[in-house]
């Protein structure tokens, strides 16, 4: 007798749609913003800490039901592969995904898993859905007809992933920015993920990621809502990845301060972000005179602001800042 498939996934809107389908099994989804806060070189167990503190702070939850969460989705994968199920891995081409994905796959390769088991559908469009944003959207039917796509996975892919993941959580983002520019078989959506991922670090021109420069352009045209100020953002995304709290947190960090960059409509800072809470996304902003200066590249945010943020596993704080040159397409060195 077979055994049932594990589905592993982004979250859980894809999750609830697979255990809807009639493939049977369970859906574990992975449910972590990589592409947001630290990714040490460091054990598991020492990563794990990191992303439960981080995730912690920013309002997921709190330090203990985060652990557990994270250790038991570590737990139930590997059970699964040790015990001969099949493992159907199902992802995405954004950021958010492909991030998960490696996490996923250098999990199994550093444990010495059992691999002959796992399979992989990913995807970056689906037909009669030309504004294709994600398997989240999909019925549990149109599900079911990416499984004829799934595709082992081999022992090279899995090696090529953990050392691709080992220089994502580099401290010396020059490794991932290479990453960028390099086709990987097996993984067609990473290149051009990670090319995003790099673009967080702050700009040679004005010190901005581009997330924070997306929102300064889009409140640059007007006084508008957190929330429409997402919407409108991610419209500028090819491949949109943020969630609605991470874009509130970002406009919260512009928003802080004597000297902001973005400021509420009466005039004062931004307020704190509450995750999950949609009360984030009704208030009003506007953009600052010193954004303007920013974002026409006469002041510099770094400068305005400081800095104490992570892309992958480069810590971004005072006298160690890493920039992206975006014309040259490459990483500027602190100094």
């Amino acid at each position: 007798m077979s055994l049932e498939p594990l589905h592993v996934t982004n979250g859980d809107s894809a999750a609830h749609t697979l255990e809807r389908t009639s493939l049977g099994g369970n859906a574990l989804p992975w449910r972590d913003a990589l592409h947001e806060g630290p990714l040490p070189f460091a054990s598991r167990a020492a990563f794990l800490d990191a992303r439960v503190a981080f995730l912690a702070e920013t309002g997921w939850g709190s330090r203990t039901s985060l652990a557990g969460e994270f250790h038991a989705r570590d737990d139930e994968l590997l059970a699964a592969l040790r015990a001969g199920r099949s493992v159907v891995l199902w992802f995405e081409h954004d950021l958010y995904d492909q991030l998960q994905l490696l996490d996923v796959l250098a999990l199994v390769h550093s444990t010495g898993a059992p691999h002959e088991t796992l399979e992989l559908v990913q995807v970056g469009s689906f037909p009669g859905r030309p504004a294709f944003r994600g398997l989240g959207e999909l019925s549990s039917d149109e599900l079911e007809t990416l499984w004829p796509q799934r595709a082992p996975i081999a022992p090279s892919l899995l090696a090529e992933a953990s050392a691709i993941w080992a220089d994502v959580r580099a401290d010396d983002p020059r490794a991932l920015a290479k990453r960028a520019v390099s086709a990987i078989d097996g993984m067609p959506f990473l290149a051009s993920a990670l090319a995003r991922f790099v673009e967080e670090l702050p700009a040679l021109r004005d010190g901005l990621s581009r997330t924070e420069r997306q929102l300064l352009h889009v409140l640059a045209g007007g006084p508008q809502s957190s929330q429409r100020a997402y919407i409108a953002s991610q419209g500028l995304e090819d491949a949109p990845f943020h969630g609605d709290t991470w874009v509130y947190r970002a406009l919260w960090e512009l928003g802080r301060g004597d000297v902001r960059l973005v400021e509420s409509a009466a005039g004062g800072p931004v307020p704190p972000v509450a995750a999950r809470d949609p009360e984030s996304g009704a208030v009003e902003l506007r953009l600052t005179s010193a954004g303007r200066r920013v974002l026409d590249g006469n002041a510099d945010r770094v400068e305005v602001l400081g800095i104490d943020r992570w892309v992958g596993g480069t810590h971004l704080v005072p006298g160690a800042v890493w920039r992206w040159d975006g014309e040259q397409r490459s990483v500027v060195a602190p100094g």
